[in-house]
């Protein structure tokens, strides 16, 4: 049972697959429809801040912004940034600005339970239900009292981490003595405990934290430490609930599922639950050939969407379905195959992947509590799901993105109206109320600026009319219910020609004017031709995802050679507001924040051109920044903290954090971007040497005052996922995959998998033993791990509101 609550303030590369085979319209093609407004938008304060936001008036004024903000004791945004900005790095540490520190606090292996041994950095290690999983990711602080064991959002002293584990991608190799067994496609049967050990890598921690002589540390008795894991029973919710969908030999009716898998990006609900969200799981399954034929035309057209064909599977090289059962039920293994192999869906696992892909609730003062899958928000590679700044008696909005090239951003608002009081009455059973009825919305953005939310819903005639039959869809498809729209969310969301975008992922809520900000990470694809490795189409561009450019990325670990990249290489963040500031709105505006881009073009190249087509946001060697992913306010500072998964300027830098101040919709103007040619994915473009002018509207440039890098991570990592304590002074992020690259063909400098000849390396990075944090020191299996920066002087992170602002 739920301990009551304290009554307090509310405080606010498989990702690359492009499976979206959506014909609908490019924004090309909506010109016509632009308004004369988009020609009113020049540099500075645009037409955007003075029209349309209904009674909020003027984006600037206090009173609009104070009527929505819902946040804690002394929240003051900040006006300045007060660090010395981090220089770029490229070796194997990590570094903060001169007055902080770095601390490792949670790594991959790390024990939870006082019963099994600490971590031993050989591989030998078992029970990783029991331990920290691997590319620690998306995560949240939930407060507890200090001296019992009651919620206090207020506390900076003693809290809940939790922190999703996403994949195992690239360190698997480092969980095992030698790397893998029978990895081979004709081997045998893989061994059982390996399997269930990259199985158990995956899902959930929640690990009490304490204040232990001056600092936080894990505290292994807690009663609420646990690992949810991607075997873990949990309950489906929604629509989805008993339906045919689900049915599966595990749950013939419906009602269960097991485990969570592929989590990335998070949320966090105003009662205190955290969302924890399914990305790329779909990569997980195998299919054997010919399981085509063995299926109805529908079902064949929801897993072509979803990028899972007969006979392939992205992570089905870790042969998770290919094991010898002993002391795990053979189920465990199987259910990683999809085929249809029984007489109904309840003989087998042909609807296992829909029991994938969605918000997952947990409740972390729960600990006996069974996770729950909001299937009503919809099933995707859902990225994250925040939501929006909570308002008595209006709706709640989550805003969700679907973390695969060329897919669609969303919102799900809530059917009941948000009631203050259910802030402190918490627990899965407000999750019930608010997760479990709702319309989810897939986002078209107009290329004047302007865009609209088109209803996934039978009340929608789009999606009445399904898709019609094409190349891909030979019978079309058609939506029978609801259910039918939450599991197949990619399809609905072409069925009502959603834009196309760069690959969305993060979502982040302003909490003091309640701006949404949506990390779109890159997208090779932009401006192609043709189909791509899942055999969908490439957009051209639009307004909302304006660049392609040329790029050549020198020898780094990931490879020896210099290669050429082309398309939307470093991505960008885009910034909507709601019309009339109202979560359950039909229209927005938008604008793009920030453009990822090196601060001078390559060596050779045209550099007036880069800065005024590609270097949008005027970056500089200070803030230079590829391939956005977390995005994170935060509820004390208001500052955006940003953060990247690159591989694309890793010649220039290892993967880091940025500290923004944001500023506001509209703060720039509109900006006509020529794309060059020679940029152009398309060679037939480049051939003709034909440039393209597309139209956008950009926010604010940035300088040295507004974005600073605060953080560089070592080598091979993805820096991703962020949460701070109610105070600020303890900003939490993670270190994902370090060494990664160990093993790949070309690396420099030359490294070895892990093998039986080899067991001990030499790896990419040795990080955080080499630092000090573990066994291993200078010659560390490299670990994912949980970081948290602080201030030598116990101040504020980024900005201390008690000292001067500028």
């Amino acid at each position: 049972m739920n301990a009551p609550h304290l009554p307090q303030p509310l405080t606010i590369e498989p990702d690359d697959i492009d499976k979206n085979p959506s014909d609908a319209p490019h924004l090309r093609d909506l010109v016509a429809d632009r308004l004369n407004r988009r020609d009113v938008l020049t540099g500075g304060v645009s037409a955007m801040a003075m029209a349309g936001f209904g009674a909020a008036g003027l984006l600037g004024t206090d009173t609009a912004e104070a009527s929505i903000r819902s946040l804690p004791p002394g929240a003051t945004p900040a006006r300045s940034l007060d660090f010395q900005a981090v220089e770029r790095f490229r070796d194997d540490a990590v570094h903060v600005p001169a007055g902080y520190r770095a601390t490792v606090v949670y790594a991959t292996g790390d024990a939870l339970d006082a019963s099994i041994p600490e971590y031993s950095g050989d591989g030998s290690e078992s029970r990783y239900d029991l331990r920290a999983g691997d590319h620690h990711d998306g995560m949240n602080w939930f407060g507890l009292h200090t001296r019992a064991d009651l919620r206090d959002d207020r506390n900076s002293t003693r809290g809940l981490l939790c922190v999703n584990h996403e994949n195992i991608s690239g360190t698997a190799q480092f969980l095992h003595a030698t790397g893998g067994t029978n990895l081979a496609a004709n081997s045998p049967n893989r061994p059982e405990e390996e399997v269930i050990k990259e199985i158990d890598a995956h899902g959930v921690s929640v690990v009490e934290m304490r204040r232990q002589a001056g600092a936080l540390r894990t505290h292994k008795p807690s009663r609420y430490n646990r690992r949810i894991t991607a075997r873990t029973t949990v309950d489906l919710s929604g629509p989805v609930l008993g339906t045919a969908y689900v049915r599966t030999k595990f749950s013939p009716s419906g009602q269960q599922a097991r485990g969570t898998l592929n989590n990335c990006g998070h949320g966090v609900t105003p009662w205190g639950t955290y969302l924890t969200c399914e990305e790329n799981w779909a990569s997980y399954f195998f299919r054997n050939a010919g399981d085509d034929a063995l299926r109805t035309e529908r079902e064949n057209a929801q897993l072509r969407r979803n990028g899972i064909t007969s006979g392939a599977g992205g992570f089905s090289y870790r042969r998770w379905d290919r094991v010898s059962a002993n002391q795990y039920p053979a189920s465990e293994f199987e259910r990683w195959n999809c085929s249809v192999t029984g007489p109904t869906a309840s003989d087998d696992y042909r609807n296992e992947p829909n029991t994938f892909g969605y918000v997952v609730e947990i409740d972390p003062y729960a600990p006996l509590s069974r996770p729950k899958k909001r299937t009503a928000m919809g099933r995707r590679a859902t990225e994250g799901a925040w939501c929006s700044v909570p308002k008595p008696g209006r709706p709640l909005a989550f805003y969700i993105g679907c973390d695969s090239r060329n897919e669609y951003v969303y919102k799900y608002v809530t059917t009941e109206r948000w009631n203050p009081s259910d802030a402190q009455r918490g627990g899965l059973a407000t999750g019930d109320k608010y997760l479990d009825r709702g319309t989810i919305y897939a986002a078209v953005f107009n290329a004047d600026g302007t865009g609209r939310w088109e209803a996934l819903a039978m009340s929608n005639p789009k999606i009445a009319a399904g898709l019609a039959p094409s190349a891909r869809f030979p019978e079309g498809y058609r939506f029978e219910d609801l259910a039918d729209i939450c599991v197949n969310t990619r399809l609905a969301g072409s069925a009502v020609g959603a834009t196309r975008m760069d690959r969305p992922e993060w979502t982040a809520v302003n909490p003091f004017n309640g701006e949404i900000y949506i990390t779109m990470t890159e997208n090779p694809d932009r401006g192609n031709v043709g189909f791509s490795g899942n055999s969908v189409p490439n957009p051209g561009l639009d307004a909302a995802n304006p660049r392609y450019w040329f790029d050549t990325k020198g020898a780094t670990s990931q490879g020896a050679a210099s290669s050429a990249q082309r398309g939307n290489v470093n991505g960008h963040i885009v910034r909507i507001r709601e019309d009339r500031d109202d979560p359950g709105a039909m229209s927005f505006r938008w604008d793009i924040f920030l453009f990822g881009a090196q601060a001078q073009a390559d060596a050779g190249q045209d550099d007036v051109n880069y800065q005024a087509n590609v270097n949008l946001s005027g970056l500089t060697a200070a803030n230079e920044i590829s391939k956005p992913d977390g995005c994170w306010f935060s509820p004390t500072t208001g500052i955006l903290y940003i953060q990247s998964d690159d591989n694309t300027m890793t010649d220039r830098s290892n993967a880091m954090l940025l500290a923004a101040l944001p500023g506001r919709l509209g703060d720039g103007g509109a900006v006509d971007v020529v794309n060059k040619a020679a940029g152009a994915p398309d060679p037939a473009v480049r051939a003709l040497g034909a440039d393209v002018v597309q139209r956008t509207y950009a926010g604010r440039k940035m300088s040295e005052l507004t974005l600073k890098r605060l953080f560089v991570g070592p080598m091979g990592a993805e820096i991703t996922g962020l949460t701070e304590t109610p105070d600020g002074r303890a900003l939490f992020i993670n270190v994902q995959h370090p060494g990664e690259n160990t093993g790949r063909a070309g690396a420099v400098p030359p490294s070895v998998a892990i093998t039986p000849a080899t067991p001990s390396g030499p790896f990419e990075s040795n990080w955080p033993g080499n630092a000090g944090y573990g066994p291993g020191g200078t010659v560390a299996r490299p670990r994912s791990a949980t970081v948290i920066i602080t201030r030598i002087d116990g101040g504020i992170i980024g900005h201390d509101p008690a000292l001067p602002m500028s």
